[in-house]
């Protein structure tokens, strides 16, 4: 048998075993799969070795009813980019056609080859048969020449009215629409923490109120509309950092007082909860636990998603020191927490979310991207007959049908090589199919689809037919060389996930645009500052649904929040009182020599104002002014800078 000369990078990954090799490299079809084995005898292979034999394919006697294939030289190996945690891998059995052999020939047989195949990363060997990439199940990709059948879809019967669930004749005030999510036992119980924890840290601490809180807020979500790169910034003096709304408001030492002291959770119950570490009754979240479970709460109970809902994960940056904090490469927040969030595809409205607490969750057998779907949908608060829309993170037939048993139909894209995709590659989209090109195979209530577009696209539903009459418009070159516009087939599956995935990305859009997040070290106020802008955002949903119901136009967001920037502020505390103003009183200003000596050319400075050497400053300000009957800047400085 002639050697194999073909060297190729091998790597086996959860989807498909890939063997390529030349044309003499395939086994005789007139020997059986029981008839490719070696010996184990030292002496025999070797022999075998010396007569130009391969002591793992070819067989010294052909009569030897003994001889079996070396499946042992059969390695799988692991693609850490294409898996995902808590993913069932599927399960591929090698057949003796696909046994692979490594580069150098094994000096003793089956051992040899589990010693060579050990160490990370690809391994170099050589194929020994040219086969199909994954077991042949039997079946072939059908094309849109063969009809597929259209699913009966549950009817939908949501809990509750979809939309929002305020009463709709009274007409809420910017700040009331906060306050449905915001509400007075969230502020009260953020109020008794915070007092606690600051007597216990800060002396001497004043015991702040509930006015105390809006003012701080109103301040919070001013600083998402107006950044600057400090928080010190907003109190500074000058003519480059006058801000006058944030003194107005609350001043700058009690802004920063409840800042550091701010606590979400009881301090007691964090001792508690502290001496349960390593243990399984520690909770990592405690210290945001009051807010988290009230935030979800009244999310849920004040809107209710239409059909269509969308699940995807949301990263919120931070780099603070936490066991659960996340990296995520290649995405715009690589470091920070994963949310699961569960929106209303039309609105972007969070209707429900939780954070991900790391491999310690208590997930089942079935994966992390199983137990979040199913976490999320309630079918006791929802309903049943909706429509669920997942990218391929998620996507798997065995959840798909579980969700069809409980009466929710599902899409999404779907990975190749995920447990439960059929294993064929009859007929199915190669290279050279044209664009446009659809192949599907329908499993009971499941249908597969793969689309040709400027790359291939997998699909799952089970709510759509394989295909149908819509079409898109792609601008492609013809033969000539030119761009033309043309409509090309696409499945239904494909149009539908493309109207109505996007509710988590339009939620996150919405936060993006003026969030509150600052950094900090400490994360419970990371999440603190997201619960405040998913409180802000869905109160903008309500808002807009209530100007659609009396036919009134809505304003952007960047006006709700800065309408509710002042009504926060007026329903909080009295007026910070006004620095009293210094510039134009020479007692609190004096004029000062630079230097005690008496020669005027030792001791001048440069002018702060126009720039020429002056001997004199001001003593409070410690600045360089001129001060002469021609060039007064002293007074003209002062007068610029009042604040």
């Amino acid at each position: 048998m002639a050697k194999p000369s073909e060297e190729i990078e091998f790597s086996v990954e959860a989807s498909q075993v890939s063997c390529t090799g030349r044309d003499s490299d395939v086994s005789d079809p007139e020997k059986s799969e029981a008839e490719s084995d070696i010996s184990d005898v030292d002496s025999a292979a070797e022999d075998m070795l010396w007569q130009g034999k391969d002591p793992g394919l070819d067989r010294d006697d052909p009569d030897d009813p003994e001889w079996k294939p070396l499946a042992e030289f059969y390695v799988e190996e692991d693609d850490p980019e294409h898996s995902s945690e808590g993913d069932p891998e599927p399960e591929l059995q090698p057949t003796p056609s696909k046994i692979s052999r490594l580069e150098s020939t094994p000096k003793k047989g089956r051992g040899r080859g589990r010693e060579r195949a050990r160490g990370k990363g690809k391994v170099r060997r050589r194929s020994t048969s040219r086969t199909s990439p994954l077991p042949a199940d039997g079946r072939a990709w059908c094309d849109t020449e063969v009809p597929d059948t259209t699913p009966t879809l549950p009817p939908f019967c949501s809990a509750r009215t979809p939309g929002s669930q305020l009463i709709g004749t009274v007409d809420y005030t910017v700040l009331e629409l906060f306050q449905q999510f915001f509400t007075n036992t969230i502020l009260l119980t953020l109020i008794k923490n915070t007092n606690t924890y600051g007597r216990a840290t800060y002396k001497p601490w004043v015991d702040i109120t509930l006015k105390d809180i809006f003012s701080f807020l109103s301040v919070v979500i001013y600083m998402g509309v107006i950044k600057v790169p400090n928080l010190t910034d907003y109190w500074r003096q000058g003519r480059l950092y006058s801000f006058p709304y944030p003194k107005s408001v609350i001043t700058g030492k009690k802004f920063l007082s409840i800042l550091h002291a701010l606590h979400l959770s009881s301090p007691e119950d964090d001792a508690e909860n502290e001496k349960a570490k390593g243990t399984a009754t520690f909770d990592r979240l405690g210290k945001i636990k009051p807010m988290y479970t009230e935030i979800r709460n009244v999310c849920r109970n004040n809107y209710h998603p239409g059909q269509h809902i969308s699940i995807d994960e949301r990263m919120v940056a931070s780099k603070a020191r936490t066991i659960f904090k996340q990296y995520l490469k290649n995405k715009p927040v690589r470091w920070g927490f994963k949310l699961f969030v569960l929106a209303d595809s039309a609105s972007g409205y969070t209707w429900d979310f939780f954070v991900y607490e790391g491999k310690n969750m208590q997930p089942s057998k079935k994966g992390l991207s199983y137990d979040s779907v199913v976490n999320l949908l309630n079918t006791n608060l929802l309903g049943t007959g909706y429509k669920l829309y997942v990218d391929n993170f998620y996507t798997s037939p065995a959840l798909f049908r579980d969700l069809r048993e409980k009466n929710i139909s599902a899409c999404g894209t779907i990975r190749s090589n995920v447990q439960g995709y059929p294993r064929t590659a009859n007929n199915a989209l190669d290279p050279k199919s044209p664009r446009g090109s659809i192949r599907w195979l329908r499993e009971d209530s499941l249908v597969f689809v793969q689309w040709k577009d400027t790359r291939d696209v997998s699909m799952c539903s089970t709510m759509h037919t394989a295909h149908g009459k819509e079409t898109v418009q792609r601008n492609v070159k013809d033969n000539a060389g030119q761009w033309t516009m043309i409509d090309v087939p696409i499945p239904p599956a494909i149009k539908d996930y493309n109207r109505h995935m996007g509710g988590v990305d339009l939620s996150d859009a919405l936060i993006g645009y003026y969030e509150v997040l600052h950094k900090t070290k400490k994360w419970y106020k990371t999440l603190f500052y997201h619960f405040l802008d998913i409180a802000i955002v869905n109160s903008y949903i309500l808002y807009k649904e209530q100007c659609k119901v009396k036919g009134n136009k809505p304003m952007h967001q960047k006006a709700f929040r800065e309408t509710l920037v002042l009504e926060l502020a007026d329903a909080g505390s009295t007026k910070a009182p006004q620095q009293e103003d210094k510039s134009d009183k020479s007692t609190h200003h004096r004029l000062v020599h630079i230097s005690d000596s008496g020669d005027k050319s030792q001791g001048r400075l440069r002018c702060r104002k126009c720039q020429s050497k002056t001997p004199v400053k001001c003593s409070t300000c410690n600045i360089p002014l001129c001060f002469l009957p021609n060039r007064d800047c002293y007074n003209e400085w002062h007068t610029q800078n009042k604040s």
